[in-house]
């Protein structure tokens, strides 16, 4: 038995079908409200920051993945982030229970220094502080030994369907309504972005390597491209020309005065200053047949009638 956490989200939507695929039929799906995926897809409703409830959805696996994904509220990431891995971690650990535990780069520093697996943490930021905190509750387990675990981080992710993410949101959901793009802070610096599709089959594959077992992994990206680079290959798959602007720090500072949405965002924004340089080169050494998606491939996705 292999049980996804976060099931309903668009990452572990992804780790589900690619588990299925790949490895294994016999699936667990939890959430608030799980949905099937696959006509044999077991489902568990639960409230993860109850300890109970999440020992009863972790029960009888195999390994688990933590793809828990909370809306971009700092204060509900505060109140329930840190007790929903504490709980997830003491039931792994109760269970004899692997935990792959999907993560973000938030925890780095935000500038153009290559972020390897061993990059330390400087967080800025409350929801940076968290992701940091949560992800050193993990490591510290794993370390112990109390936890066999593995943990995969991603930089911001790109995609299809619903996937969330500030290039998804302002280039490529705007354009398919018609609308402008707008490029956060500056359009020549160079970007790390994993399409989804690919996060999660490597999240999956790296949870059935024993070996991989105990490290940080980071997931594989196409070479990096700036937004300028986006736009064309836009306007190459959509055959038009797409009109953008570059959104500077002072608008977005402007507008979060008045959008609890874009005052969200404030913290994450200076990393589109610099080039983001998220290095891979581990995970494509280990697995060098692991196909990854180019921007053209995913883009081309996107854009499918």
């Amino acid at each position: 038995m292999q049980t996804v956490l976060g099931s309903n989200g668009q990452i572990g939507q992804e780790i589900v079908k690619a588990l299925y695929q790949n490895y294994t039929k016999d699936l667990r799906l939890v959430s608030r409200h799980p949905k099937k995926i696959h006509e044999t897809d077991q489902l568990v409703s639960a409230d993860l920051t109850r300890a109970e409830e999440t020992n009863q959805a972790i029960k009888g696996s195999e390994i688990v993945y933590f793809a828990v994904g909370l809306p971009m509220n700092t204060a509900l990431w505060e109140a329930q982030f840190p007790t929903v891995v504490k709980n997830v971690i003491e039931a792994c650990i109760e269970n004899n229970s692997k935990l792959v535990f999907f993560d973000n780069t938030y925890m780095y520093a935000k500038n153009s220094d290559v972020q390897t697996e061993n990059s330390p943490f400087v967080p800025k930021g409350r929801k940076s502080v968290i992701r940091a905190n949560i992800a050193e509750m993990v490591q510290d387990k794993m370390n112990s030994g109390e936890l066999q675990a593995v943990i995969c981080r991603a930089p911001e992710f790109y995609g299809p369907a619903k996937t969330q993410g500030i290039t998804n949101t302002m280039v490529f959901d705007r354009v398919k309504a018609g609308q402008a793009a707008k490029i956060p802070i500056n359009d020549r610096t160079l970007r790390s972005l994993i399409w989804t599709p690919d996060a999660s089959k490597a999240t999956a594959l790296i949870g059935n390597t024993p070996d991989a077992y105990g490290q940080v992994w980071h997931l594989p990206c196409a070479e990096r491209v700036s937004y300028q680079d986006i736009i064309k290959i836009t306007e190459q798959v959509t055959n038009q020309t797409v009109k953008f602007s570059v959104i500077k720090m002072w608008q977005f500072r402007l507008g979060s005065l008045f959008n609890p949405k874009i005052k969200e965002l404030m913290e994450l924004l200076p990393r589109y200053k610099y080039d983001n340089n998220f290095n891979s080169d581990k995970f494509k050494a280990k697995f060098p047949d692991f196909k990854i998606t180019s921007f053209e491939e995913g883009i081309s996705k996107i854009f499918e009638k």
